[in-house]
Parts: C-alpha cells; structure tokens; sequence
C-alpha cells in the first residue's frame, strides 16, 4: 500500500481519548498509557503518535520527550511500543515499518532527537522479527545487564485444569495448601485496597530492608490516575482479620503483568501469594486474555524470586534489545552522557542511595520484586 494511504497525526490526542485508544491494539501495556507517562515524567514530557490507515488507527506511540535546560539536543524514548497489533488481529507488518518510518521522521529528522526504542517484543518471536523488520533502519544497542528485561512468560489460553496441571509439583502443592488455610480474599481496584497493599509491604521491607527500583507510592498514584477499565487489580490476602500478603498486577492488552507482591511474617506460613497469582491466572482467563508476564527475574541477585516465578512453568523470556537512531550530534553527546551518568560512579551512587520504601529511583520497572522469597 502506497505511503499516501498513511495519515499521522502527533499530539492531538487527549488522555481520554489516548486511553479509548489504547484498547484498540492487542499489544498495549502499562507503559503505554497516559497515566504512567505522566505520573512517571509529566504530561508536559510526552508525546503522542497515531497512524492511520484510510481513517482506521493501526499503529500508536506515547513517548518521553527530554530536552535539558542550555542544550541543543534532546532524547525521545519509546518504552514497550510502539502498538501495532489490532485487537484480534495477527501482527501487520506493513502497519509497522508505516510506523517505523514516522517515528524516524518526526522525532529523528524533524525534531533532531535521539530516539530510543525498548519493543514490546520477546527475541525469537514473530513479533520481534516484525520489529527487526520494520525498524531495520535503527542500531541495535545491548543491555547492561544478561538479565535486564528477562521473564517468564505463561500462557493461559488452555483450560485452567491443564494450566495447574502443568505447574510444578512443589507450586502447586504450595498452592493446595494455601487453599485449605482458611484465607480470606479481597479485590478491588481503588485506594483502599492498594492501602491495603501498603500495610503488608510495609511490614515486608521493614523486615527484609532490601534495595529495590520500584517505588510503591507513584504506583499508587498512577492507579489513582487511570480509566477505571486500565486501573491495576489488587488482591488481598487475609488470615484472621488481618492482611498477610498482597499483589498489584495490570490487564492491558492481551497481556497481564505482575507488577508488586508482598507477603509478611504472618503471612509466610499461609502460602497466601500462591493463592494470590492462582487467582490472578483465573480472573486474567476470565477477561480474555492470553498471556501472563511474570514481571522480570534474575537469577543470580534475587534466585528466591526466580525459583518461584519458575514454578509456574512459563517460558523463560528476554525482550529483544533497545533500538537506537540519531542524525544530530549535540542529541547524540546528550544520550551519551546520561548513560554515562545512569551506569557509571554517579548512576551507581544514585542506585545504593536513593531507593528505599518512600524513595524513588531512575527507573521504575517491577524486576527488583523480592516479595514471595
């Protein structure tokens, strides 16, 4: 199809538009939402980008526009995107390089930005090979680490007797037990339960003291933030009146994912995260969609989480790595110097200094979970 038949349109959305939107592609996430964005950086730092194809959307992305203060360049970064696949559709490979090129165009050529990408998109599968593609044009850069953006990924399109059936043995008597121990069961999608939430994480880090890049009060807030249908679900745990464990997960797309989880002293004995995800499992089934992304893993700084996540016998995952492409040297000297910063002597002071229960860190991404070891 010519280029002529393609329409893009940048920044004339609005958050509720942007969120009807996003329910459109099968391969929508958290990340992609108005909500996070501007929690996360601000609205006032995003950028919006639709496509369309004879008046029909077929692609979109939402996009962190950075421009320091006395700088003559600046960054875009593409976080999980951009969205390709309409819902119920298989993967449009022309949608993508279509999208591929304005993105190049806007934010590379027109705007003089560095532009990074991090797909949505797990390495040997048929959309990392759509990506591969479609974005040809743009370099490949490496993670910093083997494990960053590792997971397992579990599919829950067979009938729930065969997905427990395939979980492993240790899990699912962990989970048997759960289920005789008397638990009583809340959801919700409002501040309440994620204070709920809170109580029990709480509880966890003031005994565990652990070091994490997630901070669990902008979750919050950008679960006060979303469109009642793109809100996190929250299930709660409680043994004897009190809350004993608790995990927050999102259903965006066709894809859950488990963002927190916590689990206290009281709670351990119970097996009550077990319980949790199992219940997860039967409500993300129950909304239709397909898969279960477990949230991250790393078996060599947290092998408790990863023995866990393990058992449920997903597919041990890596998303393909970041895409990069510039034309303008003062936005190339900027990426350059902020990964300096995030990975050298300052980004590492950064690290152990800052995060911790109340703080923030350069990233907020659910891989540091330590809740279930």
């Amino acid at each position: 199809m010519s280029a002529n038949n393609y329409k893009v349109e940048v920044d004339q959305t609005t958050p509720a538009e942007w969120s009807q939107l996003i329910a459109l592609f099968d391969d929508a996430n958290l990340y992609q939402t108005w909500s996070y964005g501007a929690v996360r950086w601000g609205a006032k730092c995003l950028s919006h980008l639709v496509l369309k194809r004879e008046q029909e959307i077929v692609a979109a992305a939402q996009l962190r526009i950075i421009r320091p203060r006395f700088s003559l360049g600046g960054i875009a970064y593409l976080r999980w995107g951009p969205m390709f696949q309409t819902r119920g559709k298989s993967i449009d490979l022309e949608a993508a390089g279509a999208m591929a090129a304005a993105l190049h165009r806007e934010y590379v050529r027109k705007r003089r930005l560095f532009l990074r990408i991090l797909p949505n998109a797990f390495a040997g599968s048929e959309r990392a090979t759509a990506v591969a593609t479609a974005f040809s044009q743009f370099q490949t850069r490496g993670f910093a680490s083997p494990n960053a953006e590792r997971t397992f990924l579990l599919d829950i399109t067979p009938s729930l007797e065969e997905i427990r059936k395939k979980l492993d043995q240790k899990w699912r008597n962990q989970l048997n037990r759960a289920e005789k121990n008397g638990l009583d069961l809340i959801q919700g999608n409002s501040s309440a339960e994620y204070r709920l939430f809170l109580e029990v994480y709480e509880k966890m880090w003031n005994r565990k003291k652990f070091e994490t890049s997630v901070d669990v009060h902008e979750f919050a807030r950008i679960c006060d933030d979303l469109p009642h249908e793109l809100k996190f679900k929250i299930l709660v745990c409680k043994k004897a009146e009190e809350p004993v464990s608790a995990m927050v997960y999102s259903a965006i797309g066709n894809t859950g994912i488990y963002l927190l989880g916590a689990t206290h002293d009281a709670g351990l004995n119970t097996k009550a995260a077990y319980l949790l995800h199992w219940t997860a499992i039967k409500q993300l089934k129950e909304q239709g969609l397909r898969y279960y992304d477990l949230g991250g893993i790393d078996p060599e700084k947290n092998p408790g989480v990863y023995h866990f996540k393990k058992g449920f016998s997903g597919v041990d995952v890596t998303r393909i790595p970041p895409l990069e492409c510039c034309e303008d040297i003062f936005s190339r000297a900027g990426m350059k110097a902020a990964d300096v910063f995030k990975g050298g002597i300052i980004g590492h002071l950064r690290r152990r200094l800052l995060p911790s229960f109340f703080g923030s860190s350069p990233k907020m991404q659910p891989h540091a979970d330590p809740v279930n070891s």
